[in-house]
């Protein structure tokens, strides 16, 4: 464990990560169901839910990755 992080600021972070996805997901489609009333679309709110779901994947892997970098693994 390196010398900065405790167990308890390493449960914060990865409780912080079980939500990520779920949120990023949520507020992608928020977006384009917003984008979609202002625009009278009906497909940008499937856009952005796809957008929203790959950034939240983006995000937790580079977190798996530096974590499992700073672990030595």
């Amino acid at each position: 464990m390196p010398p900065g992080k405790t167990p308890a600021a390493r449960y914060a972070e990865y409780s912080g990560l079980a939500l990520l996805l779920p949120v990023s997901t949520f507020v992608g489609y928020l977006i384009g169901y917003w984008l979609d009333k202002a625009f009278g679309t009906t497909w940008l709110r499937i856009v952005f839910l796809i957008l929203g779901s790959v950034g939240g994947f983006v995000t937790l892997i580079r977190q798996i990755m530096r974590d499992s970098r700073d672990d030595g693994s």
